[in-house]
């Protein structure tokens, strides 16, 4: 019952996402199409994500803009889209809170991202294709620091097991001063449902 493209996935329990560095941000601010390589803990390139979305809502709508992320495997194949409507992440609007939808292969959704409202914590649930709980992520009260990762816990639906992470990892002074470009590392049990690796993917991106 794997999508097909995904079946890498089975046999690997973590795996790298590492952002492109975009010279034309770095020089002159403007907001370019987002790019990102997925790795396996050997370094090599599994896939590779592409944002697709338009040069005005890139720029006018920042980091909360709605977008399609197109996550391509070696062969050039689209084996995951994860979409993301215009949502504000702000717990003062409980009611327009982030979600994205995961899509493998595309157009065939697979499971859900929904951030849960919350005071002071930024708390998602992961939902399959029924929109069925299964699995929590709950990250740190402060989710900026300086020389060290943030960890996003992964557990249980009761929140009373950890069973993965979400880690944005520390890219270095200059990198994490001068780019907006991001490393993040997930973990995830080894027998875990193929699509639900999938969709922890889909939160990483969406955190």
């Amino acid at each position: 019952n794997c999508p097909p493209g995904l079946e890498y996935l089975t046999q690997i329990d973590q795996i790298l996402i590492h952002q492109q560095i975009e010279l034309l941000e770095i020089l002159t601010g403007f907001e370019t199409n987002n790019k990102y390589e997925i790795k396996n803990t050997l370094g090599q390139r599994v896939y590779f994500a592409v944002e697709d979305t338009d040069c005005c809502t890139r720029n006018c709508c920042g980091p909360s803009r709605p977008f399609t992320l197109r996550i391509i495997d070696n062969l050039g194949h689209e084996v995951i889209t994860l979409q993301r409507p215009l949502r504000c992440s702000s717990c003062c609007f409980p009611c327009c809170l982030q979600e994205l939808e995961v899509q493998s292969p595309p157009g065939i959704p697979v499971g859900f991202v929904v951030q849960n409202w919350h005071p002071c914590l930024p708390k998602f649930t992961i939902k399959d294709e029924k929109r069925k709980d299964i699995l929590k992520i709950i990250g740190p009260c402060i989710v900026c620091s300086c020389f060290e990762d943030i960890h996003f816990e992964v557990k249980s639906v009761d929140e009373s097991c950890t069973v993965g992470r979400i880690s944005k990892q520390w890219s270095g002074f200059l990198k994490e001063a001068f780019t907006d470009a991001d490393n993040f590392g997930i973990t995830f049990p080894m027998d875990l449902d193929v699509k639900m690796k999938a969709v922890m993917i889909g939160a990483c991106f969406l955190i």
